[in-house]
């Protein structure tokens, strides 16, 4: 192996070292992709041989009735785990960032969560949230559902998947705020404090400035990976009471798997593929994310 293949003359790493990587997502990321895609224009049950269909797979876009359905209630469920999470978790971050008494406590009891699979969490609060003998039979009364039955009020099923998926990734979106907040040159505090800046006025012009690509990339995360739960809202509502809470990608998995329809599931994953991809190269331009910089602003 030669020197110039592993290391430029600038010092830097050369292409070979990406090969391992590129080889990876080929493996892992394009190859799955490109089976899915070709999967869509087949008509196959999950057993013995798939077989052509052309575009007859696609077509029933037109017609799907649940489609538009869970198109909306995703988007709904995007935009309101974004905002929730943005709002607790940045704030949270930089408060763990923090040299506060007890901080060391409460970070790890916050990143319990992190834990757990989806899985677990799901029966988790399934346990909780049943109705009879759960912890909702108790504080239902207290927040208006007499009944307790969270899960099965179809105006509140959705509503309490979204608690239930916060709950689970807060502490993820909070490690990277806090990250990102003890990385905050002490130098600008310093001088904001000389200055005569209180805490707020530190938080809005310093702190929030310095995070905003972290900010940019917990979004991204929270939008992109928003159109991938399915596990969670599978093993609490199954998509009910009803349909009312049978998002797009759990859509896809009973078209797939309870239906037997691969090829229109197929279909249903390239969607999911290409509105994640629109949604983050949005995101990217509109935030400006590409042109991102490693400094150190004020210094």
């Amino acid at each position: 192996m030669s020197g110039t293949a592993v290391r430029r003359s600038d010092g830097r790493p050369g292409a070979l070292w990406a090969v391992p990587a590129l080889l990876y997502f080929a493996l892992f990321a394009v190859v799955p992709m490109a089976l899915v895609v070709a999967l869509s224009f087949c008509r196959w049950s999950g057993l013995g041989s798939p077989h052509w269909a052309g575009t007859a797979n696609w077509s029933r876009l037109l017609h799907d009735p649940q489609l538009g359905q869970s198109l909306r209630l995703s988007l709904l469920l995007t935009v309101v785990t974004w905002a929730v999470q943005t709002v607790i978790c940045l704030p949270l971050g930089v408060w763990c960032a923090g040299h506060q008494r007890g901080r060391a406590v409460l970070s790890t009891l916050f990143f319990v969560p992190l834990l757990m699979s989806s899985a677990a969490v799901a029966l988790l609060f399934s346990a909780l949230l049943d109705p009879n003998f759960g912890l909702a039979h108790t504080i239902g009364p207290w927040l208006g559902v007499d009944d307790g039955n969270f899960i099965g009020d179809p105006h509140l099923a959705l509503w309490t998947v979204m608690a239930v998926v916060t709950w689970q990734f807060v502490p993820f979106h909070t490690l990277l705020y806090q990250a990102a907040a003890r990385q905050v040159p002490a130098q600008l505090y310093e001088a904001a404090t000389i200055d005569g800046a209180g805490r707020w006025r530190q938080f809005f012009s310093i702190t929030l400035p310095q995070l905003r690509n972290t900010v940019v990339t917990s979004s991204v995360l929270i939008l992109v990976g928003s159109l991938t739960y399915f596990d969670i809202v599978l093993i609490l509502t199954n998509g009910g009471p009803g349909t009312s809470t049978r998002i797009l990608p759990l859509h896809m998995y009973l078209t797939g798997f309870s239906s037997f329809d691969m090829g229109y599931a197929g279909v249903l994953a390239v969607l999911l593929l290409a509105a994640g991809t629109t949604l983050s190269l949005l995101v990217v331009r509109v935030t400006g994310f590409r042109r991102m910089a490693s400094r150190r602003e004020g210094l």
